[in-house]
């Protein structure tokens, strides 16, 4: 505190900012050991090199850098309470974010997925989210939110060793019962039906890792759940209409709706659906997917696109790798589309 009410009273004393005092600390006598000398220039360089890189890197490698460099996360570790760690969680999730940013800026021809671009883009993205009109919608929320309400259907995501139960409560046998109890609250929230999901592999601090089955999915018995096992080749299908898995045999579901306040029948699964449930394989990297077929457009279709929506194909440009297509869409509006990258699909 002291150290700042010297460089406030500099700052203002020279018509400065902070940071400026701090560049020049050596020419101004401000009574400031040389140790804390040491260390604010360390902080100002520090900031020098983050600047450095947002001028050439991707937002997510800028933001790593941040996250580890200045050794928030570490501090963050220090604190133990369910507060310290859901900041922790919100930094996590923040990463995954912006590194799923980066990768649809890849499609735009127009585009370098900079630290700029994506502050510009969650500036729109909040101004559009405070204008969404009142209707019908999921309720999103967390479990301690959840306490003490209920819901004809609920949906418990995230069911995964390390995240439920979370890796910071590992430590103790009274904090993974704490991890345990919360479990209860959510799948109590159901009056009908419960749903629990888990991925095979997930972002995590913006990487890719494999993911493993909660544990507490395992402590439930049999007779109470109902396997259902997605397609391989599920990705982004629509709900309506259709299993909240896409279209799936419907040999491996219930075929009646159980009554009211009796449990679903039991589907006992077999060892294979077990064994695909709990760790599907991952992909042959030799087998071609619908990615890696160029997408062939033409002036005057209609495309969609799961971020900009429906759109009409204007013109193409460019050969090989370089070709792009100008897209109008609707809530998109105008965009330079690179094909390689585009996640399009054509609807006439």
């Amino acid at each position: 505190a002291t150290t700042m009410d010297k460089l406030t009273l500099a700052a203002n004393h020279y018509k400065r900012s902070i940071f400026e005092v701090i560049e020049n600390i050596e020419k101004i006598d401000l009574k400031i050991n040389k140790g804390t000398q040491t260390k604010l220039k360390n902080f100002t360089n520090m900031i020098k090199s983050f600047q450095i890189m947002a001028s050439n890197k991707n937002a997510f490698e800028v933001a790593e850098a941040v996250a580890k460099k200045t050794g928030l996360v570490q501090e963050l570790k220090k604190d133990g309470t369910p507060e310290g760690i859901a900041r922790i969680e919100n930094v996590e999730e923040l990463l995954n974010g912006i590194q799923d940013f980066v990768d649809g800026q890849q499609e735009l021809a127009d585009a370098d997925g900079s630290l700029g671009e994506f502050l510009e883009d969650v500036a729109l993205m909040t101004d559009l989210d405070q204008e969404t009109p009142d209707e019908d919608r999921v309720a999103l929320m967390t479990i301690h939110l959840a306490k003490g309400l209920e819901f004809p259907y609920v949906y418990i995501v995230g069911l995964e060793e390390d995240l439920f139960p979370s890796g910071m409560s590992m430590n103790t046998r009274s904090e993974l019962e704490e991890e345990r109890r919360l479990f209860y609250v959510a799948l109590t929230r159901a009056e009908k039906q419960a749903y629990l999901t888990y991925v095979q592999s997930r972002f995590r601090w913006g990487k890719l890792i494999d993911a493993e089955p909660s544990r507490f999915i395992e402590e439930i018995d049999d007779e109470y759940l109902d396997y259902m096992v997605p397609q391989d080749d599920y990705k982004y299908k629509p709900l309506i209409d259709r299993d909240i898995f896409g279209e799936i045999d419907k040999s491996k579901l219930r075929q009646n709706k159980p009554k009211k306040g009796t449990p679903p029948p039991a589907h006992k699964p077999t060892e294979d659906e077990l064994r695909k449930l709990r760790r599907l394989r991952p992909a042959d990297a030799s087998t071609p997917t619908k990615a890696d077929i160029p997408l062939q457009l033409e002036a005057g279709q209609l495309v969609e696109h799961m971020r900009f929506g429906k759109g009409k194909v204007l013109s193409i440009e460019g050969v090989g790798q370089d070709k792009k297509a100008e897209i109008d869409f609707e809530t998109g509006g105008m965009k330079k589309l690179l094909l390689r990258f585009a996640k399009l699909k054509i609807l006439s």
